[in-house]
């Protein structure tokens, strides 16, 4: 019995501190500033695809017509967002996102949006 119980014990151990491991490795939420715009256009420049008077309507066009995602493009990368719906009010404009990164896949886990001061 005692061997079972030490046993039991150990893998206990091993399990919560795997657990602290995996919380302390997630990822911290952070801001991130850029503008909202589409990966057909990822660094927001529409005059390629003149999909609509203003970079909000080519935006939303990409988004609707050609199954383009929303991004955020920082100046030097696009993120991928998470949410797909939040953004479509932001589209062409600066914007401030809070979330997640995935570093791996450059996704940001969208908390919230607003737009930029």
């Amino acid at each position: 019995m005692k061997r079972s119980r030490v046993r039991t014990s150990w893998i206990g151990a091993a399990g919560i501190a795997l657990a602290a491991i995996s919380l302390s490795a997630a990822p911290a939420t952070q801001t991130f500033m850029g503008v909202i715009t589409d990966d057909m256009c990822p660094k927001g420049d529409h005059s390629g695809m003149q999909m609509g008077p203003t970079d909000a309507d080519c935006t939303r066009a990409c988004v609707s017509v050609h199954a383009a995602q929303f991004v955020l493009y920082d100046g030097k990368t696009a993120y991928g967002l998470s949410d797909q719906k939040a953004p479509d009010k932001f589209a062409g404009q600066k914007v401030r996102v809070t979330g997640t990164l995935n570093a791996k896949t450059k996704t940001i886990a969208v908390e919230s949006i607003a737009a930029a001061k």
